[in-house]
């Protein structure tokens, strides 16, 4: 599913206009970009939480030069997914 497909969907079930709907997306995902930018954690009830994490420098090893590197740290985005989503997705 696009972007453009979740504005859509919102054009049928709201009957916002689909500019309307667009605005709506992109203030929406604007909203969760900047939250997990400051480092903030983002819980939707009945949906799951997402998380930004920080991750070490840690040792690797180039598979076609067998040369060891530092992989660099970095942040990673996580999503865990509520317990009604899983037992949605599994019928339960």
């Amino acid at each position: 599913m696009t972007k453009a497909d979740i504005v859509e969907k919102i054009y049928e079930r709201v009957g916002f206009s689909k500019k309307e709907s667009a605005e709506l997306v992109e203030t929406v995902f604007d909203i969760i970009k900047n939250t997990l930018e400051g480092g903030d954690k983002i819980k939707i009830a009945g949906f799951g939480n997402f998380v930004v994490k920080e991750k070490a420098d840690r040792r690797g090893r180039n598979p076609q030069t067998g040369e060891e590197i530092t992989i660099s740290a970095r942040k990673i985005l996580t999503f865990k997914p509520s317990q009604v989503l899983k037992s949605s997705l599994n019928k339960e």
